[in-house]
């Protein structure tokens, strides 16, 4: 994917350690989320909600590429 760095995968419940660690230009979270309640927002030089599609999310993303 243009433009994105890193994908990363963690164990935990959250990602909170992670992107405290990375540090983050930008964090992007689907938007069945509001801003104050992703986790380490506050590490994240900018937080961005992007809007939901309908038809579209990322367990259907993941199937679709197993399924290749």
């Amino acid at each position: 994917m243009e433009g994105i760095d890193y994908i990363v995968g963690f164990s935990e419940d959250t990602p909170y350690n992670l992107i405290k660690k990375i540090k983050p230009d930008l964090l992007v979270k689907g938007g069945d989320y509001k801003v104050n309640d992703v986790i380490g927002r506050e590490f994240a030089k900018k937080v961005y909600i992007f809007p939901l599609i309908k038809g579209k999310s990322t367990s259907k993303i993941i199937e679709k590429s197993r399924n290749k």
